[in-house]
């Protein structure tokens, strides 16, 4: 008898508030949490909503980026040449579009495609090495610097790209990629929005697929 209560307590649900505390997200929610209520008493300005709505674009613009580079980490990886692939897609859809002549939306999908192969190319030198990713993904970030200035210098004989604003297309590019929506009288850039659906589906991908158990597994060995 006394083996089946101890049996039960350690079969019993945990509280509520117990499960939550334990979940490592949480957290980081009241780390951040803390941080904003800091602000909003030291730096009134942050009180205000189109200073928020700024705050908001700028974390959108790194986080786009960190969440994919967050599911690497958790698989046991690391990806250095990121933040300059960023430049590298960029560079790919603004010169594709604007020296073909083409609408913005193929350059848009040349540095989709473009991205895709870094990604691919990065992931199969480690697995065909062994080496370990932050050595690969130093390489491919040095390259990719380099490709960039060298190859932008001798597409448009400057080291920027031209300006592809009137070009056709680029309205409905930047209606998806960067418009802005109104929240209460306060416009909030819509990269806020993509970074809170990509957040939902990397969440949904990592503890609702088999996909994301195999991240889970690889990352603990």
């Amino acid at each position: 008898a006394p083996g089946n209560k101890k049996s039960d307590r350690r079969m019993a649900e945990r509280p509520l508030a117990v499960r939550l505390l334990a979940r490592p997200e949480v957290g980081v929610f009241l780390g951040a949490v803390a941080v904003y209520v800091f602000f909003l008493i030291a730096a009134p300005p942050v009180r205000d909503g189109s200073a928020m709505a700024n705050i908001l674009y700028q974390s959108s613009t790194l986080g786009i980026v960190t969440i994919p580079v967050a599911m690497l980490m958790i698989g046991g990886e690391f990806d250095l040449s990121s933040g300059v692939g960023v430049i590298t897609s960029a560079l790919t859809a603004s010169m594709t579009a604007y020296q073909l002549t083409l609408n913005v939306w193929v350059g848009v999908i040349a540095a989709l495609i473009v991205s895709l192969a870094i990604g691919f190319f990065n992931g199969w030198m480690v697995v065909k090495t062994g080496l370990p990713s932050f050595l690969v993904t130093l390489g491919t970030f040095l390259i990719l610097q380099g490709v960039n200035l060298a190859v932008t210098k001798l597409v448009t004989g400057n080291v920027a790209t031209d300006d592809i604003s009137n070009m056709d297309g680029f309205n409905q590019a930047k209606a998806v990629f960067a418009s802005s929506f109104d929240i209460g009288g306060v416009q909030v850039k819509i990269t806020v929005f993509w970074w809170l659906l990509f957040a939902a589906i990397a969440t949904w991908v990592l503890l609702r697929t088999r996909y994301g158990n195999w991240i889970f597994a690889v990352g603990g060995n």
